[in-house]
């Protein structure tokens, strides 16, 4: 979390700024209250995207889909505006590290953490389909670590850039090292392209690395397209059983959700006193607590 910026502007919408929460590919997100009094996460399209009517179009169905998105493990859209000047979205406040940030700060998770994590992803993947979207950019930044399980955000969203400058400039959808094999072809993209991104989000967990390891992503791209994923840091049993399914080359060799929930729902899960997350993870959710309270 940073201070906000002299060119920051005080409101967006009817929400007032507090601070920088970070910056993506899309634009800057922002800690915000809302008239309520409650805080969201604030995401503001940038300049070169505000600016394409086919990706305003796009936005505006994305976030009419993603606002039925209601779930435990998906913060709620709070409020939109993709007709603003610069087009924006508003959800949940999430207080805690991504999943990318703790894995890359701590270590990979333990085997009881790992369990909650794929169950948690499995559910939030089985809301977002069940409303009709598929999430088409999962990867561990953009998941959100929260003491009531894992906290899947921005579904939808890639889809809004098909068609856009970013496709115009030869950009590759989706993020190379959990890209599913028909993201690259060009294929028809299905709800088990996202399983196939869960699994390679829980194997990062589980080792810090990606299942295709990292470099050039024209060489992890070919990986992903012919490579055989690295499984040995996953814990052995359902676990690694269901990761080597899920990273099938062939969509229709992959599990669906259901299955996944089924299989998962079986493991013991870590108790609620003691909660699933590493203790330096818990750390980081209740500083970022009192940082957002005293914005």
């Amino acid at each position: 979390m940073q201070p906000l910026t002299p060119g920051d502007p005080p409101y967006i919408g009817p929400h007032r700024l507090l601070a920088r929460l970070g910056a993506g590919g899309m634009g800057e997100v922002y800690l915000a209250r809302t008239p309520d009094g409650h805080l969201c996460a604030l995401k503001v399209v940038k300049e070169d995207l505000a600016f394409d009517t086919r990706f305003r179009a796009r936005f505006g169905r994305e976030i009419r889909a993603a606002r039925l998105v209601r779930g435990p493990f998906t913060p709620a859209v709070v409020d939109a505006d993709p007709d603003a000047p610069a087009p924006w979205m508003a959800t949940e406040y999430v207080p805690g590290p991504t999943l990318k940030d703790a894995v890359l700060a701590g270590g990979p998770f333990p085997e009881p953490s790992l369990r909650v994590l794929a169950l948690g992803l499995a559910r939030a993947l089985d809301t977002i389909h069940a409303a009709g979207i598929v999430h088409r950019d999962l990867k561990p930044s953009n998941v959100l670590l929260s003491p009531r399980g894992p906290q899947v955000i921005d579904f939808g969203i890639a889809r809004a850039v098909e068609g856009t400058v970013l496709t115009r400039t030869g950009q590759t959808l989706g993020t190379p090292a959990y890209t599913s094999p028909e993201q690259v072809t060009g294929d028809e993209v299905s709800p088990r392209s996202d399983v196939f991104s869960m699994a390679g989000t829980v194997v990062f967990a589980a080792s810090g690395e990606p299942p295709f390891g990292a470099g050039h992503p024209a060489a992890v791209l070919h990986r992903v397209l012919s490579g055989a994923p690295r499984l040995d840091t996953v814990p052995e049993g359902v676990l690694r059983d269901l990761a080597a399914v899920c990273l099938a080359k062939d969509p229709e060799a992959r599990p669906d959700t259901d299955r996944i929930l089924e299989e998962l729902s079986a493991l013991p899960l870590p108790s609620a006193e003691h909660g699933w997350l590493p203790s330096p993870v818990t750390q980081q959710i209740d500083l970022r607590e009192n940082e957002s309270q005293r914005a």
